[in-house]
């Protein structure tokens, strides 16, 4: 059983958001990209992770998919804050800016998702991806669809 099984049936996204974080606040794909939910409220959601040698690519510095996909995190996980339990999502656009390289050297990040607005079909989001000094890396915009389950 993985840790989205795991999750009790029949709450709202919020609930279900902090149920994860009761868990560990890792997702699957956290785990593979060692990145952890350490707050969540309705709208509002942030991740954390110190990026290593693994999250590299060839050009010696970490891949942009690394950023792209904590940033997308933020985003869907605010937009899941918001929903009911009969509700879900799934990502239509994500539109990514790479501000600065990000190293192993970087130290501890955080990726902070903001609902700007949702409505019973789509949701529109914004993400940062900021250290711990407040340094911009990454920021995204996203789009998402809400789907009646």
């Amino acid at each position: 059983m993985n840790l989205v099984e795991e999750l009790p049936r029949g709450l709202t996204g919020l609930e279900q958001l902090h149920a994860l974080m009761g868990l560990g606040g890792r997702p699957p794909i956290g785990e593979t990209l060692d990145f952890t939910l350490v707050e969540a409220r309705a709208g509002f959601v942030a991740f954390e992770s110190v990026p290593s040698l693994r999250a590299y690519n060839p050009i010696g510095t970490v891949h942009g998919g690394y950023a792209a996909t904590l940033l997308d995190s933020a985003c869907g996980c605010a937009a899941h804050s918001q929903l009911t339990s009969t509700q879900r999502y799934t990502t239509l656009e994500l539109k990514v800016a790479y501000h600065k390289a990000i190293t192993s050297e970087t130290g501890k990040l955080r990726a902070e998702g903001r609902v700007l607005s949702i409505g019973r079909r789509a949701a529109f989001a914004e993400a940062t991806l900021k250290d711990m000094n407040g340094k911009l890396y990454a920021s995204a915009t996203s789009t998402l669809l809400v789907i009646e389950s």
